[in-house]
């Protein structure tokens, strides 16, 4: 059986570009990488977050990733299966650690994605995200840490100071 390695990479290049988009706040990106029935499923060691709809995964998003938050998400160890010319899935290990300036808390941990792809309009997208932990530490930052570069402090969304 052949591997269709175009479909593949095209595939891996959506997903690091979801990565990307997550961990900068870029809801342009966001928007190209999702189809617009997209779903998202992810299930931490302290939370459930489900969503139908492009529109309502995208305002989600905007409130977790923000100027106030920093964000790492490094997902590898793809493995793509080509269904069809339009359809595809994936898992892949993500390793991700975020630090919510705001309630001084960071969350570190790794999961399980399982996606879903469709091709359509001449591109893929990503019609169903999800994730299981593995594991999750939430700890209390104790003390204001230093921060000397902040991307998102420049160009993510400010939230309201009762959000």
């Amino acid at each position: 059986m052949a591997l269709n390695l175009e479909a593949i990479e095209l595939i891996r290049q959506l997903k690091y570009r979801y990565f990307r988009a997550i961990d900068t706040a870029d809801m342009e990106t966001l928007k190209e990488v999702f189809t617009e029935d997209a779903t998202v499923c992810y299930v931490g060691g302290t939370y459930r977050f489900e969503a139908e709809g492009r529109d309502n995964i995208l305002q989600a998003l905007e409130y977790a990733f923000h100027a106030e938050a920093i964000a790492f998400h490094h997902g590898n160890h793809p493995e793509i299966e080509v269904h069809s010319d339009t359809e595809a899935s994936g898992r892949w290990y993500l390793r991700d650690w975020f630090l919510d300036l705001r309630r001084k808390i960071t969350t570190d941990g790794a999961s399980f994605y399982r996606d879903r792809y469709v091709f359509c309009d001449g591109r893929w997208q990503i019609q169903h995200s999800g994730y299981e932990r593995v594991w999750e530490i939430v700890e209390e930052v104790t003390k204001t840490p230093n921060i000397t570069a902040h991307y998102l402090a420049k160009h993510g969304k400010t939230l309201p100071p009762d959000a």
